[in-house]
C-alpha cells in the first residue's frame, strides 16, 4: 500500500511544473522530498535529540488517558475483570496483523481515483470538484478546509459553499493532504458501541494533528515529510481497531479506563499499529518508529523518525488538551529543552484546529 500511495502523491518527473494561479495550499501536503540518507536512520546523541524527557511525555500521556476516558477510572491503579478480558482479546490481535488490518477501513474506490488525478501537472479544478461532489465526506472536508483557510486570511465574513471555489482556495498540494487523510479516516458507525462513539473521534483529533505536526517537524531531523506525515496517522490504527474489542467485551458497562488499563492499551495499541504497518508494507523506519515510543526510559536513544513521531505526537496532544481544557499550555515546563522548530510548529497546529 506504501509504494502505492507514493506513486500517486509524487508528482511526475518529467515536464516544468505548471503555473497555477490558485493561491498556496492551506495546510502544506507532504511533499516529495529528496531521498532521506542511510544515515538518517541512525539514533541521533541526547544533545541533538532534544525534548520531550520522560517526565515531560509521563505528563502529557497521563493527561490524554484521562481526558480520552470520559467517564474516568483513572483513581483505579488495578485492573477489573472486564479490563483484563479486553486486554487478552487486544494481545491476541496484536499476534496478526493481518487480522487487525482487516478490521480497518479500506480505501474507498474514488480516493485512488483523486489522488492520480493530483498528480498530473495539469491540475483541472472542475474535473476535481465534479469528482468530490460524489463524496459527502469529501465535500464536507474540502468546503470546511477552504472556510479555515478564508478565516486565517483576516476575512471573517466571506463563506465558501461551493465545491469548485473549494478546490481552488486550497490548491493542489492542499487537496493531496486532505484526501490522503480523509482515505485513513475511521468510519464511525451511528450504531457503534459506547467506547467507539465516544473515543474515536478524540483519538482520529489527535492523529490528524501529530501527522501534520510530524510533516512540519521531519526537515529538522533529516526525515521523509511523506512517511513523517503517515507515521503520525498511523500511530493510533491499533487504537482504533481495539475500540470494536472494546465494545464488544464491555458493552455499555462504561467500566474500562484505570491507570494500568491504559499503560497496557497504549502499548497494545502501538503493537497493532505496527503489526498493521508491515502488513501494509509501509517503510521499516515508519514501523520502528511507532515502536520505539513504547519506551519511557531516560536518555533513551531513538531514531529520527521515533524523534519526530515522539515530538510531534507530544506537541499534537498538548494543543488538543490545551483546547479541551483539560491542560493548560503554562503550567509547569511543557516546552523547556524542545528542538528549535518545536515552538513554531506547534503555534501552527492552531490554524488547523
Amino acid at each position: 500500500m506504501y509504494e502505492w500511495l507514493r506513486r500517486l502523491l509524487v508528482r511526475p518527473a518529467s515536464g516544468p511544473a505548471r503555473a497555477s494561479a490558485a493561491p498556496p495550499p492551506v495546510t502544506p501536503a507532504a511533499p516529495s522530498a529528496p531521498a532521506v540518507p542511510a544515515a538518517a536512520a541512525a539514533p541521533l546523541p541526547p544533545a541533538v535529540d532534544g525534548g520531550p524527557d520522560f517526565e515531560q511525555r509521563d505528563f502529557v500521556n497521563t493527561a490524554f488517558n484521562n481526558w480520552l476516558f470520559v467517564q474516568s477510572q483513572a483513581d483505579r491503579l488495578d485492573l477489573n475483570e472486564t479490563e483484563t478480558k479486553v486486554l487478552q482479546a487486544l494481545g491476541a490481535a496484536a499476534q496478526s496483523g493481518r487480522s487487525a488490518a482487516d478490521m480497518l477501513r479500506r480505501m474507498p474506490g474514488l480516493i485512488p481515483q483523486l489522488l492520480q488525478s493530483l498528480r498530473s501537472e495539469n491540475f483541472a479544478g472542475a474535473e476535481i470538484a465534479r469528482k468530490i461532489s460524489s463524496d459527502l465526506v469529501l465535500v464536507s472536508a474540502v468546503i470546511r478546509l477552504a472556510n479555515s483557510a478564508i478565516r486565517q486570511s483576516g476575512d471573517m465574513t466571506s463563506q465558501i459553499g461551493s465545491v469548485e471555489h473549494a478546490v481552488i482556495v486550497i490548491g493542489q498540494e492542499g487537496l493531496r493532504q486532505l484526501i490522503t487523510t480523509v482515505a485513513f479516516r475511521p468510519i464511525i458507525d451511528l450504531n457503534s458501541g459506547y467506547y467507539t462513539k465516544s473515543l474515536a473521534p478524540r483519538i482520529w483529533d489527535q492523529s490528524e494533528r501529530s501527522a501534520l505536526a510530524c510533516r512540519m517537524l521531519a526537515p529538522e531531523f533529516n526525515a521523509d515529510p511523506f512517511e513523517a506525515f503517515l507515521t503520525g496517522l498511523v500511530q493510533n490504527a491499533g487504537l482504533q481497531t481495539a475500540l470494536r474489542l472494546m465494545d464488544q467485551v464491555a458493552g455499555d458497562k462504561r467500566s474500562l479506563g484505570s491507570t494500568m488499563f491504559c499503560t497496557r492499551l497504549m502499548s497494545l495499541g502501538r503493537d497493532i499499529s505496527a503489526g498493521i504497518a508491515e502488513e501494509w508494507r509501509f517503510p521499516p523506519t515508519l514501523v520502528q518508529a511507532i515502536r520505539e515510543q513504547g519506551s519511557m526510559k531516560r536518555d533513551v536513544h531513538l531514531s529520527r523518525m521515533g524523534r519526530v513521531l515522539a515530538l510531534g505526537d507530544y506537541l499534537g496532544k498538548i494543543k488538543l488538551l490545551a483546547e479541551y481544557g483539560a491542560i493548560s499550555e503554562g503550567k509547569g515546563n511543557l516546552f523547556d529543552r524542545l528542538p528549535l522548530g518545536a515552538m513554531p510548529c506547534y503555534a501552527a497546529l492552531n490554524a488547523i484546529s
